[in-house]
């Protein structure tokens, strides 16, 4: 066995200098906390945070310089190793395991360099919406409602209905939620888009199957601090709720409708009987909507990208499709199709259409780096 040992890893002057300077950063900061006496409570907090999000990667090049050396000490080993079989045979052994592992190495590096959304820790707004399809859509904007309300269960965040206007069989023509928990924006933010169903409805005397749209936003929630609302700027119309068919539900005008007169971005809010709290909650939806509204302009592609998911809710613009008849759910993104329909429609196997929209995202932003 010949050893090339400009191939026995990476070699590259970029990769490691790059490496070197994270390990270097990292112990800056560990040098600026051990003397944090007169650091101010934010800066601590902040470089606390970073040298813990450091960590990891830190440890994963520990791991990679650690294999780096040891191929290299085994290609000389293996060059010096003359009559002796079974030492060439041992350390060629070893040298094969290594200069497997070492490429996996460097991608979980990369990964954990790779730049990070600021809002994949945060809470979300989850909007749901009927699109096309009269009833059959608000029914199916039900069915998601609920199957991200289960989902959400099952990781134990906290899911809080914010409002719902129900239809007369039981659908949402539309639905907002709070979701909070560990890593919530993260694992939802690839849910933003059409969603289409095909299936026989209810009503359908004839067994035909009809096609019908929802649409759901996942928005990153935003705090006080990360948008600056000026109460000039907004008209607060109060009215009163109403129930499914336009039946009143109150007798007080407790609902609220905030209309962010610069951007024109509208939210109500009627679940509550309190004027007060559903005007909080408006206020809530708002300002993830103008946080959204502030990411899109700052990232252009993004904004394009987004355009592109949610749409109209027309039919055709679609991100995933759940096909009853066949038991099968589709993704268009990543030509990913599964047959648990039975188990992702009660959250139970989303799992698995979201792991691979995230490894998928991985690894195309990986693939950007090489």
């Amino acid at each position: 066995m010949s050893v090339d040992n400009k191939k026995t890893g990476s070699t590259r002057p970029a990769f490691e200098e790059k490496l070197d300077q994270v390990l270097a950063h990292h112990a800056g900061i560990a040098d600026q906390l051990a003397d944090s006496a007169e650091l101010p409570s934010t800066e601590l907090v902040r470089l606390s945070k970073e040298y813990s999000d450091l960590s990891d990667v830190v440890e994963r090049i520990g791991e990679w310089k650690e294999a780096t050396a040891e191929i290299s000490e085994l290609a000389t080993m293996i060059a010096d190793a003359g009559e002796d079989d079974d030492l060439r045979k041992m350390a060629e052994g070893e040298f094969e395991a290594l200069k497997q592992r070492i490429p996996t190495l460097e991608d979980a590096i990369k990964l954990s360099l790779l730049p990070r959304d600021e809002a994949d820790e945060r809470n979300a707004i989850l909007e749901v919406r009927a699109g096309t399809g009269g009833d059959e859509a608000a029914l199916f904007a039900g069915d998601l409602f609920r199957m991200y309300q289960r989902y959400a269960e099952l990781r134990g965040w906290k899911f809080e209905v914010m409002e719902t206007s129900e239809t007369d069989r039981g659908g949402y023509k539309d639905a907002t939620a709070s979701i909070s928990g560990n890593g919530v924006f993260s694992r939802l933010k690839f849910e933003s888009g059409v969603h289409r169903v095909q299936r026989v409805p209810q009503t359908e005397t004839q067994g035909r199957i009809h096609t019908s749209a929802a649409t759901v936003a996942v928005l990153p929630e935003a705090e006080e601090v990360d948008v600056d609302i000026n109460e000039k700027e907004l008209r607060i119309d109060v009215f009163r709720a109403s129930g499914p068919g336009g039946q009143s539900v109150n007798t007080t005008d407790s609902a609220v409708r905030i209309t962010h007169l610069p951007t024109g971005i509208v939210v109500s809010q009627q679940d509550e009987k309190s004027q007060h709290k559903n005007r909080a909650k408006a206020m809530k939806i708002l300002r993830a909507r103008l946080y959204d509204h502030m990411r899109q302009l700052r990232d252009d592609e993004r904004a394009a990208d987004r355009k592109s998911q949610v749409g109209t809710g027309d039919r055709s613009e679609r991100i995933r499709t759940y096909n009853y008849p066949q038991g099968r759910v589709t993704d268009h993104r990543i030509g990913l199709t599964l047959h648990k329909l039975d188990r992702i429609i009660v959250g139970e196997g989303l799992d698995e259409v979201i792991e691979t929209l995230i490894a998928e995202d991985q690894a195309s932003r990986l693939a950007a780096l090489k």
